[in-house]
Parts: structure tokens; sequence; C-alpha cells
């Protein structure tokens, strides 16, 4: 059983550690002029198809007047496209555009080959301690 002062001084750690190599990761971006919420916006459209602007909003738990804008920035860049809604005509839905796509695509590809460069460096009990960590940090991420 841990304490709570070791649990706090692990979650401190864990947070500079975290944004440290979320700051790495973020310098090799394709378009370093793409803002982390609208990279943030497209990957959601990517992982979960069209939505409703205030379904994105709910998504990137952000308010909607700012999705609004967001989205507004996107389609203008030809990152996104608006359709109307098949059911409810006062809605439209956002969609990542191909351009949106590509994108997205080559951002991840260039960030994912820093990464697995960087972990290309580690040992075996290593890369079995990060496989662990993944599951779990996506289970802090998700909750």
């Amino acid at each position: 059983m841990t304490s709570p002062a070791s649990d706090t001084a692990l979650a401190s750690e864990l947070r500079a550690t975290v944004t440290r190599l979320n700051r790495r990761l973020r310098s090799q971006r394709t378009d370093a002029s793409l803002t982390l919420g609208r990279l943030a916006a497209l990957g959601t459209l990517d992982r979960h198809g069209p939505l409703t602007p205030g379904e994105l909003a709910t998504h990137e738990r952000v308010q909607p007047p700012s999705m609004t804008r967001i989205i507004a920035a996107l389609e203008v860049a030809g990152l996104v496209t608006r359709t109307d809604h098949p059911t409810d005509r006062r809605q439209v839905l956002v969609a990542l555009s191909t351009e949106g796509k590509a994108l997205l695509r080559e951002d991840r590809r260039r960030r994912d080959a820093w990464l697995a460069q960087r972990m290309r460096e580690l040992d075996a009990e290593d890369l079995a301690v990060l496989r662990k960590a993944a599951a779990v940090l996506n289970r802090l991420a998700d909750s």
C-alpha cells in the first residue's frame, strides 16, 4: 500500500514526464501552425467519423462556441467539410476532408517515426514496461 504523499509525488513526476514527452512529440509535427485544439479535433473526427459540432465539442471537452471557431478555421484551411445532417435539418455534420486525412496521416507518421526511433534505443525490459504502461496510461486518459 502506498502513502498519499508517495502517490502525489508519482503523479507529479508522471505529469512532468508526460508533458516533456508531449512537447518533444509536438516538435515533430508536420504543420506547426496547426494548433493543438485543431489537431485534436481532426483526430477525433478521424476516430469517430462525421460528427455534429456539438458532438465534437463534447468529445473535445470544449464549449460549443470554441468548437465553432475551431471548425471554421479548419474549414477555411480545407481540412474539414460540412454536410447536411441526414435526419435533422437544423444540424450539420463535420467530417475530415481528403486534405485533412492526408495532413493527419503525415503528422502521425512523423511523430510515430520519431518515437519509434527513440524506442529502438531501449532494451527489451524497458520496451515490456512501456507496453504495460501504455495500457495504464490509456485507462487514465479515458477516465
